[in-house]
């Protein structure tokens, strides 16, 4: 296994294509703040308009010439290839069917954030850390190598992206692409710059812990969430599988994962497990189907009263689910990050509105060929 950094070698850029799992709560070259250094202004224009395509620039007096250079000012990620990367990665989703560990790579960039922590990068947090080797080994992130290996190919297509902003620009558009929601994304992370500042192992969540209500309060509070977020995030098991192999739980395969896009195989929380629904709260509330996983930390979302309330109302309003995700994912993938400009930036114009259900290639994670 391999970091990016320039001293270590690329992880190869092609992969078979298969279609991989999300175990959420499971057992080239690197861009740092010193290499992304521009001429700053002293009068910035507004941000957030990126329809009218506005730049921050630097006013340097050009001696001799009584007139002005205009000297553009650069983001932590350059917002037209971070567009065309978006299309590269729907493209990806169509052929690969990597969408549950795509979700999964950005949440587990993001979900070692400390709030308890001022410093950047000991805070944790989406800073692009998830690409070098010593935290790639940590139990929690098996196989995530593969999502990095789909990746890198559309990182050196786009050089001017950073890894940080890369994973959660994947995460969010392979839920939208799955039917989910239009997740409410602002970019401009920077990505630390050597394997010295990755975060130490166990800070994700853990799917079997002695006290699953406990363990999901004390990793995600520490993080600045609620239950209600708690609830919401969980509800991202409805893509993808847990492989025994990786996380040691699950079934080595059941009737909706022998077929389908993809090397066959696993355990998946729902029926449809590469469409992004509510159908996991309701399997869960409902437990008739043995061939569907339920964790120790997905069962406690209708054991704990708290955690029950927002488990009940979204296995029946599947529109409160997808507002509550929504927001919810895109806090979570800001978490920790650092950005240029510091405020962030859009790259969609307009308001941002929920998408229909878009995924056909969904129907065929049910173990119907």
């Amino acid at each position: 296994m391999a970091s990016f950094g320039s001293s270590c070698r690329l992880l190869p850029s092609t992969v078979t294509a298969k279609a991989f799992s999300l175990p959420l709560l499971s057992p080239s070259l690197s861009r740092s703040p010193s290499s992304l250094k521009c001429t700053r202004s002293s009068y910035l224009l507004p941000l957030l308009v990126l329809r009218q395509k506005l730049q921050r620039r630097s006013m340097v007096g050009t001696p001799n010439a009584g007139s002005t250079v205009i000297t553009p000012n650069c983001f932590a990620s350059e917002p037209e290839q971070l567009k065309s990367a978006r299309q590269d990665i729907k493209e990806l989703l169509k052929t690969t069917f990597c969408h549950p560990i795509l979700v999964r790579l950005g949440w587990h960039d993001s979900g070692t954030y400390d709030k308890n922590i001022e410093e950047w990068p000991q805070r944790g947090g989406a800073n692009g850390s998830l690409r070098f080797e010593v935290e790639l080994k940590h139990a929690a992130n098996a196989g995530l190598v593969n999502a990095l290996k789909l990746l890198q190919p559309i990182k050196d297509k786009y050089p001017s992206v950073t890894y940080a902003d890369l994973f959660q620009l994947a995460s969010a558009t392979a839920v939208e692409e799955a039917g989910g929601p239009k997740i409410p994304m602002k970019y401009g992370r920077f990505d630390v710059s050597a394997p010295e500042q990755c975060p130490p192992e166990g800070k994700l969540p853990d799917a079997g812990p002695p006290s699953p209500v406990g363990h999901l309060r004390d990793v995600f509070y520490r993080m600045g969430l609620d239950d209600k977020e708690i609830v919401a995030l969980s509800g991202a098991h409805t893509l993808g599988r847990s492989r025994p192999e990786r996380s040691g739980w699950g079934k080595p395969v059941t009737n909706y994962t022998k077929d389908g896009p993809g090397a066959p195989g696993g355990q998946s929380w729902t029926v449809q497990w590469l469409k992004f629904d509510n159908s996991y709260f309701k399997d869960i509330k409902e437990k008739r189907d043995a061939d569907l996983l339920v964790l120790p930390t997905d069962a406690a979302l209708f054991e704990d009263p708290s955690f029950k309330v927002y488990g009940e109302k979204y296995a029946e309003d599947q529109d409160a689910f997808f507002k509550d995700y929504a927001e919810a994912h895109a806090k979570l993938s800001s978490l920790g990050a650092k950005f240029d400009p510091p405020e962030g930036f859009l790259i969609d114009d307009g308001p941002v509105k929920p998408e229909p259900e878009k995924f056909v290639a969904s129907k065929y994670s049910s173990g119907k060929a």
